[in-house]
């Protein structure tokens, strides 16, 4: 008797498993075969070097389960940045490791890292990233069907030009400079008496190699991987004006029909790659390591470092645009992100 009941025990709870394995089994299938992630720059870019970090390690986390393909360029959206994010939230895009200068136009609130002469330096836009003001973002992100897991990092931008030297804001007095698709950057280059002439990353470069514009501003891992030196850009000045943070996000629904334990497994990648990814971007430009700056130097281009006072010239005529854009952000988002950077350590 004992051992019939213990077979029917046993066959009650074959019954129970049974139908959680296939419902296990269910669940893995309806995970697509691969995912796309969407980048602006490939490797060797740092940008890219995070995305395909986060791809691999997510490969990794998950045994094989979630697969992932990157498509840099912004090539999801014919190149165009700044459709990059309503592609994402309605899943044409699965995943993206996303620049907050090219989803302000969606986002004003991401605008802010775009506030000329904010953040003075690299502990600032961590007390920003890192803190209450970077979750109030992430929270607001996620209202807008996609799930933010990690802070990366394009860098602080810097300006360089074909002509000359810039030192003071009449240096820049005429010069076309290439800027990205934001209302921000125009109003910001045109205060400094500039020809601000947007264009998408992918156009930037051969405008820059045929004179079509004079200048661009970007990171210097960028000004170093797309061989800017070559391009005529052979005045570079550290200005430090702006920085633009990157977001690694998934597409809500995409986030959805995954398992916790791959959702979880997603999040711990993404912060992973990030960190890796920020410590890549800003290798060589420290003033422990400046071996990037001396690697430019060495290409021919003549690198101008502005003094405080200098610095602050260019901040006097760009603050009507600061004060401008803080209503658009919201003014009560600024004096936090103000806050936070005066309490730096």
């Amino acid at each position: 008797m004992k051992s019939l009941k213990a077979l029917l025990a046993g066959f009650a709870l074959a019954a129970l498993t049974v139908p959680a394995l296939v419902a296990g089994a269910a669940d893995a299938a309806d995970y697509k075969a691969e995912y796309k992630l969407s980048t602006v720059l490939g490797k060797p870019f740092p940008w890219g070097i995070g995305g395909d970090r986060w791809a691999e390690l997510v490969k990794e986390k998950t045994g094989g389960r979630i697969t992932i393909k990157m498509y840099p360029g912004t090539s999801l959206v014919n190149g165009d940045q700044t459709k990059e994010f309503t592609a994402l939230r309605q899943g044409t895009i699965d995943m993206a490791v996303g620049s907050t200068i090219n989803w302000s136009p969606q986002v004003k609130e991401l605008n802010l890292f775009s506030l000329p002469f904010l953040m003075p330096d690299h502990k600032a836009l961590d007390a920003l990233t890192q803190g209450e003001v970077g979750k109030k973002l992430f929270d607001l992100l996620s209202t807008k069907d996609v799930v933010p897991l990690a802070w990366g990092e394009n860098g602080f931008r810097e300006i360089s030009n074909s002509k000359h030297p810039i030192r003071t804001p009449a240096d820049l007095k005429g010069l076309k400079i290439r800027v990205v698709g934001s209302p921000l950057y125009l109003d910001t280059f045109t205060a400094l008496g500039a020809n601000p002439t947007q264009m998408s990353w992918a156009d930037a470069q051969p405008a820059l190699s045929t004179g079509a514009v004079d200048g661009q501003e970007n990171p210097l891992a960028i000004f170093v991987a797309a061989k800017l030196a070559t391009l005529g850009q052979k005045n570079l000045t550290l200005w430090g004006y702006v920085a633009d943070p990157l977001i690694f996000v998934v597409n809500k629904e995409v986030w959805a029909s995954w398992s916790k334990e791959d959702q979880e497994a997603v999040r711990a990648a993404a912060v992973q790659a990030a960190t890796e990814e920020v410590a890549i971007s800003r290798k060589g430009i420290t003033a422990e390591d400046d071996s990037l700056l001396k690697d430019i130097t060495a290409q021919g281009v003549e690198v101008v470092r502005l003094t405080p006072e200098e610095q602050k010239a260019f901040q006097t005529a760009t603050q009507p645009v600061f004060d401008k854009w803080s209503k658009q952000i919201g003014p009560d988002l600024v004096k936090a992100a103000q806050t936070a950077i005066a309490a730096r350590k």
